[in-house]
C-alpha cells in the first residue's frame, strides 16, 4: 500500500521562512577519520549566515592527527572517550557540553560521511517552518555506487525512502526517521535525547515523538548525500545491527500497541506493527 502511495502525490510546497532560525549541527564521528573533514568543510560552506549555526563534532576514538585538523576549523570539537561507544552517548555528551548561554531553535543531526549543498540550511529552515512540528526527515541519498554492495545499499535506501517516508506522507501518516538528515525542535531534542538508551537512538526518538502525538514530516527534495558500504561483509554487519535495533524497539514499545489503537494514535500503531 505504501509503495503504491509513494508513486503519487506531490512534493510538499515549502514556503519561504519568515525568520532565520539558529542551528546546532551535531555530527557524531566514531572512527570516521577518512571522511569527517569533508563533511565539516561541506557544512561550513553554507550560504546561510554563519552566526546562525554552530557545528559540533563529537570525535570519538579518532586519531590525534584528525582532531588537530578539525581543531583548525571554526567548530566546537568534543573528544569523549567512551568505553562502549554509541551514537546516543555522543549526542547526549554534545547536549551536556554545549555552552549554556547559547540559544538554539533547531538540532540538526548529520553523520560523519554526509555532504550537503550550499543552500541546505536555508532549505531546512524553510521546511521546518512549513512543517510546524517537532521533527522533520530529509532525503538521504547515496553519493557512491562504485561497487555491487554500494549499489545494493543505494537501492535499499530508496526503497526505504519510498515506502517508509514518501508513501507514508502521501497517506497522511508520519515518516520514519533515518538516523541522519534529521532536524528536531532543539528544546524537545535536548529533553528527549537523554532518554535514549540503545544504539538505535533514531528509532527511540521516533517512538517518543509518536507517543507524544507529534507528526514527523518528510521533505523529498532536500538532499543529504551519504557514503554506502563498499563491501558485502560491511553491509551485512550494518544490516544485522539495524535488525537488532528494530527488535529492541519492538520489545520496548509493543506494550503501547493496544492503547495506540484504542486512542486512534494510528501513526504509533503503524510504526509498532512495522517493527
Amino acid at each position: 500500500v505504501y509503495a503504491i502511495a509513494s508513486l503519487f502525490g506531490k512534493n510538499t510546497v515549502i514556503n519561504k521562512a519568515k525568520t532565520q532560525k539558529r542551528f546546532a549541527i551535531l555530527i557524531p564521528s566514531h572512527k570516521q577519520d577518512e571522511v569527517i573533514e569533508h563533511t565539516v568543510v561541506s557544512i561550513l560552506g553554507q550560504a546561510y549566515p554563519q552566526r546562525l549555526f554552530d557545528v559540533v563534532v563529537i570525535s570519538d576514538h579518532q586519531s590525534e592527527m584528525t582532531n588537530m585538523k578539525l581543531a583548525q576549523y571554526p567548530i566546537t570539537l568534543l573528544t569523549p572517550d567512551f568505553e562502549e561507544s554509541t551514537k546516543a552517548k555522543s549526542l547526549q555528551y554534545a547536549i551536556l557540553n554545549l555552552p549554556e548561554f547559547k540559544i538554539y531553535d533547531i538540532a540538526l543531526i548529520l553523520d560523519a560521511d554526509n555532504i550537503v549543498d550550499q543552500d541546505f540550511l536555508t532549505n531546512v529552515n524553510d521546511a521546518f517552518e512549513t512543517a510546524a512540528t517537532k521533527a522533520i526527515q530529509l532525503h538521504r541519498i547515496s553519493r557512491n555506487r562504485d561497487t555491487a554492495a554500494a549499489r545494493m545499499g543505494s537501492i535499499f535506501e530508496e526503497i526505504n525512502n519510498a515506502i517508509f517516508r514518501r508513501g507514508h506522507i502521501n497517506l497522511g501518516v508520519s515518516s520514519a526517521l533515518a538516523g541522519s538528515g534529521t532536524a528536531y525542535d532543539f528544546n524537545w531534542f535536548k529533553t528527549n535525547v537523554m532518554k535514549a538508551k540503545t544504539a538505535g537512538e533514531d528509532k527511540e526518538m521516533e517512538a517518543l515523538l509518536l507517543r507524544q502525538g507529534y507528526f514527523i514530516d518528510y521533505f523529498d527534495n532536500i538532499l543529504v548525500y551519504g557514503e554506502k558500504m563498499r563491501t558485502t561483509v560491511k553491509m551485512n554487519e550494518q544490516h544485522e545491527r539495524w535488525a537488532y535495533q528494530q527488535l529492541q524497539n519492538l520489545i520496548r514499545n509493543i506494550k503501547f500497541l493496544p492503547g495506540a489503537i484504542f486512542q486512534k494514535q494510528y501513526d504509533l500503531a503503524d510504526k509498532i506493527i512495522q517493527w
